[in-house]
């Protein structure tokens, strides 16, 4: 019977018109059955192809929102100059600074040579070359982790590296273990892979120990999924302590871990200096020159890959770190975990590129990922610095390392509300929704992605998001009744 996707085709024509707003809320399930003389299970069913469109959220104990879209037409105060512009994107975080361009091209020139672009053209294997395995290793050795170099395997970015990881761990209807805010990508491998994502308790020190075992105890957990430095999209850097008990907990229990590092470059375990304040500058002045020392931090925890090697499946990459646009991801297997990581690679064709590989390699061996490391660290801390002198006042979670800001809303913002009266302005960011998992209430946060705006227009579009959640939702947002 398709009567229900009728009736929510006529409700998407509401919102597709405008007539239904973003953050607009739907009358409750019953009220609406009795409204339409629908059946309770009808309007069950209309509501549940309305989630499935990705047209409305549900928000345990609050009702059914129309989700934050594309603009309807009414600008307002846009910060884009023209209609049709693109909006100012704090969802996508992809950092790639000035003069970049310049660094990264000498070492393409030799791999440019007939002969060796003939070596680079070819597919690579998941374990890569010997010259990328020594690389890596010894890359990793800088931040903590020591590994001999046949324990690592390459995919073509760090998400396909979670997925073969995931994918070699888990079995479908399998449960693994999370952050109760976790990288979305994760939620949509885990959909495909069809395993089910089990929220843990999480305090102001990381994971709690005793969550990942009660929750092992409700049905055995497959693998844990974390993020223990810079986690995305909190920024909360899991402590030195709540690391030891947690490599406890997977020791006891057999748990295997798949651990995301890719943005702890920002935020490194190598021993450094104190941190200082760096001083301000000009939000207009020029970046530094990409050659300068960094800027002294404070060395993280050790990760959880050095705590429980035999358990732990470290994974990180080279696209934050370099650019997005030529990317390389590894992971660092448990000894006896490494044809099966690699049958998983093969299988989901989630193999580096040669040519990639090769860049990678030589980028390595210059230095050059190095003084990008050093230059992106004193981006980072430039722009949040302008978070928090444009957010001042407001309730941001953060770190001076990182290149993203939790932004918990005042109320009465909820979230996917205020990301469409952002993109109204012009300026995208993505509702904490996107990052929840489980059943329950959805956050009243946004993440402020800040890696990939210019400084400038950066400044600008956190000034009109700061004078937008001072005016609160506006009215005349419009209500249909249908």
């Amino acid at each position: 019977m398709n009567d229900f996707r009728r009736i929510a085709d006529r409700i998407a024509a509401d919102i597709a018109s405008g007539r239904l707003r973003a953050g607009q809320q739907l009358p409750p399930q019953r009220a609406f059955a009795r409204r339409h003389g629908l059946a309770p299970s009808t309007a069950g069913r209309v509501y549940a192809e309305l989630v499935r469109r990705g047209l409305v959220v549900g928000e345990v104990g609050r009702g059914t929102f129309v989700r934050a879209g594309a603009p309807d037409g009414q600008p307002g105060q846009a910060l884009t100059e023209a209609a049709g512009d693109e909006p100012v994107n704090l969802e996508l975080n992809y950092p790639y600074l000035p003069g970049q361009s310049e660094l990264l091209r000498p070492a393409l020139a030799s791999l440019t040579r007939p002969d060796a672009l003939g070596d680079a053209l070819r597919p690579a294997a998941a374990a890569g070359t010997p010259a990328a395995r020594e690389a890596v290793a010894e890359l990793l050795a800088r931040t903590g982790v020591r590994t001999g170099p046949e324990r690592i395997l390459f995919t073509g970015n760090a998400r396909q590296a979670i997925a073969a990881a995931l994918a070699s761990l888990v079995r479908p209807g399998g449960r693994v273990g999370v952050e109760p805010l976790t990288y979305p990508l994760v939620k949509e491998i885990a959909v495909r892979l069809g395993v089910t994502l089990v929220p843990l308790a999480t305090d102001e020190e990381g994971p709690r120990p005793e969550s990942v075992a009660a929750a092992h105890r409700t049905a055995p957990l497959s693998a844990l999924y974390l993020q223990p430095t810079l986690h995305n999209p909190t920024a909360l850097t899991t402590t030195a302590a709540r690391r030891t008990g947690l490599a406890d907990v997977i020791h006891r229990l057999g748990i295997p871990v798949v651990e995301d590092r890719i943005w702890s470059f920002l935020h490194p375990s190598a021993p450094s200096h104190p941190a200082t304040a760096a001083p301000r500058a000009p939000l207009t002045a020029s970046p530094p020159p990409l050659t300068a020392s960094p800027p002294p931090l404070t060395a993280s925890p050790p990760p959880l890959a050095a705590l429980a090697p035999a358990l732990v499946h470290l994974v990180d990459g080279l696209s934050k770190r370099v650019a997005p646009g030529l990317t390389v991801g590894f992971v660092v297997v448990p000894e006896g975990r490494v044809e099966a990581v690699a049958r998983a690679i093969r299988s989901g064709g989630w193999g580096a590129g040669g040519f990639a590989l090769e860049a990678a390699v030589r980028w390595l061996a210059d230095g050059t990922v190095e003084r990008l490391v050093a230059a992106k660290r004193r981006d980072a801390a430039r722009r949040q610095r302008l978070v928090a002198e444009e957010l001042d006042g407001f309730v941001v979670r953060s770190d001076p390392a990182s290149y993203f800001a939790w932004w918990e809303l005042p109320a009465p913002w909820r979230a996917d509300t205020f990301a469409a009266a952002a993109r109204e302005r012009g300026i995208a960011v993505t509702p904490g929704t996107a990052f929840a998992v489980g059943p329950g209430g959805a956050p009243g946060a946004v993440r402020l992605g800040l890696g990939s705006a210019p400084e400038p227009e950066l400044a600008r579009a956190l000034s009109v998001l700061a004078a937008v959640a001072r005016g609160g939702p506006g009215a005349g947002s419009g209500s249909a009744r249908w």
